[in-house]
């Protein structure tokens, strides 16, 4: 068995808010075994590896629903060390468990990434986890494409995922592209896959009747490729403000300026709130010319987008989105944390096996700074990354 000692633990309360907890320790092998007071460690027999996090942070592994690519490589890539590789990188920036997100392509391309997720998720990852697919086009809406294919967009089609039911756990849609008609929605629903208002057109009457009347959950990536918030027309940012839908945010104050990212953190009661990156292949990279989707993609520092200056996905790292967000709405730490661990936990149905530090729930830690700089990842209670040999005192049996 292995043991974190002296770490601040974001440990759930009676409620299930996380509060911080000093000067405990986390035992584990592949799942959590014990969360106990320091003073109890030494009385606790068959500890064989011993790791102090000398007051860092120890949070549930980071999760991220909606990620293109990093370091090169893309989801729909075809290469075999595409999604290895994305989740390496990830594990770098504190994410234990991942979303492999799609572009608007052609069936044959949407179906081939479906089936290379299927066969990373039977795998023993290397760095982060797979848990499924994001499916993001191509059921949108043309007006609010942004960096998607117009050409490949087409009207929804259950057909495309049937096969893949245990695969797709998101997808993103424009609700009124399916004139008025949600029996799409309601058999991804009956299949356990999240409905999701996004790069769509949609009023904020058709966005509350299928939120409320047909159980969708989520936005994607808020108040991007979206209908905004206008006083006589609230749109589907409306919708998002109004109900308790979960929401996306690409918190690199590029995507969303810093003051709306404080209005949704306001309007929401600071609940209902998911952080998430839409990193492309450039992440990682520094800046460039990339590709996203077959589109060309020009990246200067922080930000990514097409020739015509429509932003193409971001290079923002989990770490960074977190850090930005506490920064920007002065947000406990702990709440923030949620907002990439319990809370998209909750929504995807597996929050009794991870997205929290609890007792035989799956060790996926993350361990940071007060900065938010990632000293380690471990994903099922195996290495995953390590900021350097000396990180965490104790030598680690299993480099990942």
């Amino acid at each position: 068995m292995k043991a974190i000692i002296n770490g601040r633990l974001l440990l759930p309360n009676m409620e299930g808010d996380f509060r911080i907890m000093d000067d405990m320790a986390v035992l584990y092998e592949d799942r959590i075994e014990r969360i106990i007071d320091m003073d109890e460690v030494e009385a606790e027999a068959g500890i064989d590896e011993v790791h102090d996090a000398h007051g860092l942070f120890v949070s549930p592994g980071f999760i991220n629903v909606h990620v293109h690519g990093a370091c090169g490589w893309d989801v729909m890539d075809e290469a075999p060390e595409a999604l290895p590789a994305i989740g390496r990188y990830l594990a770098r920036t504190g994410v234990a468990s991942w979303l492999a997100t799609t572009m608007t392509a052609g069936e044959e391309a949407v179906r081939e990434a479906f089936e290379r997720a299927k066969c990373a998720m039977r795998m023993t990852p290397e760095g982060a986890r797979i848990l499924g697919v994001h499916m993001e086009g191509p059921f949108i809406s043309k007006a609010y494409k942004g960096a998607q294919a117009e050409e490949r967009i087409v009207r929804a089609d259950y057909g495309w995922i049937e096969p893949f039911e245990d695969v797709v756990r998101i997808v993103t849609l424009a609700p009124e592209e399916l004139d008025g008609k949600y029996a799409f929605i309601d058999r991804c629903r009956e299949a356990g896959i999240l409905v999701s208002i996004g790069h769509s057109s949609a009023d904020y009457k058709t966005a509350l009747e299928v939120i409320e009347k047909h159980d969708v959950t989520h936005i994607t990536h808020c108040f991007n490729a979206m209908s905004g918030l206008h006083q006589r027309s609230p749109g589907v940012v409306g919708a998002a403000l109004d109900t308790k839908v979960n929401c996306e945010i690409i918190a690199d104050n590029i995507h969303v300026d810093p003051a709306a990212q404080r209005i949704l953190y306001h309007a929401k009661d600071g609940r209902n709130i998911v952080l998430v990156t839409d990193s492309m292949r450039a992440a990682g990279m520094g800046s460039g010319s990339f590709e996203l989707g077959g589109q060309k993609v020009t990246v200067k520092g922080a930000r990514a987008e097409l020739a015509d200056g429509t932003l193409a996905g971001s290079v923002l790292a989990m770490n960074e989105a977190v850090r930005n967000f506490a920064r920007t709405t002065r947000a406990p730490l702990e709440r923030v944390i949620e907002m990439v661990t319990r809370t998209p936990a909750e929504e995807l149905g597996i929050y009794a096996e991870t997205g929290s530090l609890e007792e035989e729930k799956r060790a996926d830690l993350t361990i940071f700074d007060e900065d938010l700089n990632i000293a380690a990842t471990i994903v099922g209670g195996h290495l995953a990354y390590i900021a350097a040999p000396d990180a965490l005192d104790g030598a680690w049996k299993d480099e990942g």
